[in-house]
């Protein structure tokens, strides 16, 4: 009989399935022909070598649920740091701010171990976002909040979060190249923007990583912008790499999402998206019972197995989830199992995602 192993029953095993997961430092090049071992699971962000998975902390300060305990997200992300994750993502916006108060607690006793990675780009009253706003003075501003409230002298990565229609990406990025020679940042990256824009801002001051929504269901940065990223040697930082939990297994037919919460509104969680999208979910289901695994593991695992430059950042505010989550960096597939769920997924229609043409739009 078929070990189907789903999310719940995964909880109860979490600890003995990533006992003695291990980060290495080699760095491979060019697409996987099969998944890295478990010891060799370092990539590269510009000048940082990070864990090939990293922790996404915007959940922690409430978009799919209320703002979680501050106790509690430290003791989440101390977790993390403690089985080999070394790569931590956030951002003003998020809370706002709280995410980022969250982070700096947490990392304190771990900065020379760990990497964290911030994002400006928006305008504040108090705690209400007002807009977009990257302009020089304004990055500068939220840099200096970033590095006081996450208590630390440099900032690994900076992004930009969202273009600003407002400010020219050259104006942008010699900002944040400044600030790389003020020694306030080490590294620029951005988020959601075109292929156009990627090279404009490349030309001013290198990009270390792309931020985009990326999963296996959500392709379309497979048109033009991976690529692109292979070409000029920038990582593909994947946000929602587990499609908001939707290819976790949580979700039937059934669900409604909360109307206070971000998931309310997303087209593919639409009764129509998600009868079509949960097809998915049982391919994974397939590829769970064949690797004796769940299905959130072989998500990121065929992620990881894509590009050895794409450095997933699933989010958690569950300690179990949060382990369920590395383990999915023991789990090696073969080429041919590659082509073969690629075929596969092809084949799967999907309904409210994102159309080609749309990379080619700043959002």
């Amino acid at each position: 009989m078929k070990n189907n192993i789903n999310r719940r029953r995964f909880l109860q095993s979490s600890a003995l399935l990533t006992a003695g997961l291990s980060f290495g430092s080699a760095f491979a090049s060019g697409s996987y022909k099969g998944a890295l071992p478990a010891n060799n699971k370092k990539r590269k962000i510009g000048n940082l070598e990070v864990s090939a998975l990293g922790l996404g902390c915007m959940n922690m300060a409430g978009v799919y649920n209320a703002p979680q305990p501050k106790d509690a997200m430290v003791k989440v992300i101390r977790k993390a740091v403690e089985n080999g994750v070394t790569f931590f993502d956030t951002a003003e916006v998020y809370g706002p701010f709280y995410s980022e108060e969250i982070v700096a607690e947490a990392l304190a006793p771990f900065r020379k171990e760990v990497n964290i990675a911030s994002k400006f780009g928006f305008s504040f009253n108090g705690d209400q976002v007002t807009g977009k706003d990257s302009s020089p003075q304004h990055i500068r501003s939220a840099v200096e909040g970033m590095l006081k409230r996450l208590k630390i002298d440099t900032l690994d990565l900076c992004y930009l979060h969202r273009m600003d229609p407002n400010t020219p990406i050259e104006e942008i990025a010699g900002t944040v190249k400044d600030l790389i020679q003020e020694g306030k940042v080490r590294n620029s990256g951005l988020s959601e923007v075109s292929p156009e824009t990627i090279r404009r801002a490349h030309a001013v001051q290198p990009v270390a990583a792309l931020q985009s929504e990326y999963s296996m269901i959500e392709r379309v940065m497979e048109h033009d912008i991976i690529p692109l990223c292979e070409e000029l040697g920038i990582a593909f930082v994947p946000w929602g790499p587990l499609c908001r939990g939707m290819l976790t297994g949580r979700f039937d037919e059934n669900y409604v999402p909360e109307p206070d919460y971000r998931r309310a509104g997303v087209p593919y969680f639409t009764p129509e998206a998600l009868k079509a999208n949960l097809k998915m979910v049982d391919l994974l289901k397939v590829w769970a019972d064949k690797k004796n695994a769940t299905p959130a593991q072989i998500a990121l695992a065929w992620l990881l197995a894509q590009k050895p430059f794409i450095v997933p950042i699933p989010g958690t505010t569950n300690p179990d989830h949060l382990m369920e989550n590395i383990g999915a960096m023991k789990i090696e597939f073969k080429a041919a199992e590659l082509a073969e769920i690629r075929t596969a997924i092809e084949k799967v229609p999907t309904v409210g995602f994102r159309k080609p043409e749309s990379v080619f739009q700043d959002l």
